[in-house]
């Protein structure tokens, strides 16, 4: 058995369903590896994504779990056999794991929903924008990762999925750079607002339930609900949650958000008056 030296968020998720089916069908690794003819060292290497597994080789686990539910298993079937080469994997070594594995979690997501209160979402924001976000990190990035991070934030901006974005009127108004800069990515915004698949709704600061917007996060869909994931970003890069009860919560909490924002066409003409005022 091969181990991987550095296994993507999406192989950890795959060894992770793998390791709630067991421990929900009461089998204690040994008992599982045994099922297979492997050791419980390597069990613990296929639920930790160190090392891969067959489709034959999951399928016979999801059947000594008793698992019935016919589109999970080929759901994580599908993961398991994926050898998808996609882009990111040209900057691998070049820049932080966690931008490889945002990369990888928006190619296979089948929708995505923000929740943005001091930034513009990434997905959305112009080169000046984003080259003033990155250059606000600590320690200062040299001129080569500054441009990576910019090349790679390009290249994950070909939104082709359903998108929603709730921005509050924070991010919006926040110059993270100049005046000509802010100008310009409400511009965008607006560009984008027009666009079949791509949802913007704006919470004024006068509007009421703040609250439930109170913290920036990313709800990416799955094949199914229980494969969805959400990202919140952290000074050190991106933490994806996919506990079953976080996710409910989340999407809980997007659909509240959603509930008190602006309607689009009203959105749009917020974001109007906001470029009017600069």
């Amino acid at each position: 058995m091969v181990l991987r030296r550095e296994p993507t968020a999406r192989q950890v998720r795959l060894g992770t369903e793998l390791r709630r089916l067991r421990e929900a069908a009461g089998l204690t690794a040994i008992e599982a590896a045994a099922l297979l003819g492997a050791n419980r060292a390597q069990m613990s290497h296929i639920e930790s994504g160190l090392a891969g597994v067959s489709e034959e080789r999951l399928r016979r686990l999801a059947s000594h779990y008793a698992c019935t539910d016919k589109e999970f298993i080929e759901a994580l079937a599908a993961m398991a056999t994926d050898r998808t080469r996609g882009w990111w994997e040209e900057y691998r070594g070049l820049l932080p794991t966690s931008f490889l594995d945002l990369s990888e979690l928006e190619h296979h997501a089948r929708f995505q929903h923000h929740v943005a209160v001091l930034y513009v979402p990434g997905l959305l924001q112009t080169e000046d924008y984003a080259r003033a976000v990155f250059s606000d990190r600590l320690p200062e990035l040299t001129y080569d990762e500054m441009e990576l991070r910019i090349q790679h934030r390009k290249a994950r901006q070909q939104i082709t999925i359903p998108y929603k974005a709730v921005i509050h009127e924070a991010a919006l108004r926040i110059r993270v750079s100049d005046r000509t800069a802010s100008k310009a990515q409400l511009a965008r915004l607006l560009e984008l607002s027009e666009a079949d698949h791509i949802t913007l709704r704006a919470i004024p600061f006068d509007l009421d339930g703040f609250a439930r917007a109170s913290s920036t996060m990313t709800y990416v869909g799955g094949p199914l609900p229980k494969l969805d994931t959400v990202v919140r970003d952290t000074p050190h890069g991106s933490i994806f949650v996919d506990a079953e009860a976080q996710l409910r919560s989340y999407r809980t909490r997007f659909h509240m958000v959603e509930a008190v924002s602006l309607e689009p066409d009203q959105t749009r003409d917020f974001i109007h008056r906001l470029a009017e005022e600069l």
